[in-house]
């Protein structure tokens, strides 16, 4: 059975500038230290290595918080992102069911963050069939190409593996959402149109940060990606691309201020503003 399409809705509003997971939600939960993805691009990774918290190399080993398995988890005012520093991996499948289970009978609205992982997200879909109108699952899909994924991502779920997860969380009725942050395509079209049919929700583009400049991440493929999307209904920019064009603002011009209002426990979440390319006056 398919879930009814609850799409995010635009309107006109003021625009506030977020970073990180506070575009998507108030507050976070998690319970691992590293991640066996061992994505090239991850944050995480960059901040705990340069505070000397972890070696580069001990990332992809990870290793359970027990503490916080039993941290009270009471109703939070707006939504719960988990997890925002690790993925949910078949390892530690039983502390997922129980976390998640914790939040969900505390009455949170919880926004599930994950390369997926098939038989997590089946157990979770199982589990909590009737608490699905609490969840809504964002899964990571960044592109179609097993070459970039293996170079980026190595140790995630391959393309396949994500997909399979995605189509059956929108068979069992759960509200879907899909984060190609970082895009690692100069032209997600195919990506988006692919996924597009599993979507209830949004689907979030953004750019790599902190990796240097790649054709996938330049102003012009930027550019690009606006013009193909800035009216599709389904798709959501992360702030980082309006902040990437602001700093280069020598070229661009703010077209409008778009808003997204969602309705999850009161959260109110908002996106970037659209910019185009306009063309340079001449010097007399």
């Amino acid at each position: 059975m398919s879930c009814t399409r609850v799409n995010e809705t635009r309107t006109q509003a003021n625009h506030v500038v977020t970073a990180g997971t506070k575009e998507w939600a108030d507050t976070n939960v998690n319970f691992i230290d590293g991640c066996e993805n061992n994505c090239r691009y991850c944050y995480a990774r960059k901040i705990k290595a340069r505070f000397d918290q972890v070696k580069i190399s001990d990332w992809s080993t990870m290793k359970l918080v027990e503490s916080r398995l039993t941290k009270p988890i009471g109703h939070r005012r707006g939504r719960i992102m988990f997890p925002t520093v690790h993925d949910l991996v078949p390892r530690f499948l039983t502390e997922t069911l129980y976390i998640l289970g914790r939040m969900l009978a505390a009455r949170n609205s919880v926004l599930v963050t994950t390369k997926p992982h098939l038989d997590v997200i089946t157990e979770i879909c199982t589990k909590f069939a009737g608490q699905k109108d609490q969840i809504q699952f964002r899964f990571t899909i960044t592109s179609m190409d097993p070459v970039k994924l293996a170079y980026w991502e190595p140790g995630a779920p391959s393309f396949p593996t994500r997909m399979g997860s995605l189509e059956h969380a929108f068979n069992r009725g759960f509200k879907t959402s899909i984060s190609i942050e970082p895009c690692l395509d100069e032209d997600p079209r195919v990506l988006v149109a692919t996924l597009r049919p599993f979507v209830t929700e949004s689907i979030w583009l953004g750019i790599m940060n902190y990796c240097g400049e790649h054709p996938f991440n330049s102003r012009k493929t930027i550019i690009k990606w606006l013009n193909w999307f800035q009216d599709d209904p389904l798709i959501r920019f992360k702030d980082a691309v309006g902040k990437k064009l602001a700093r280069e603002n020598d070229k661009i011009a703010a077209k409008e201020i778009e808003s997204v209002v969602l309705e999850h426990s009161g959260y109110v979440q908002t996106t970037l503003p659209i910019y185009t390319m306009h063309a340079e006056k001449k010097k007399r």
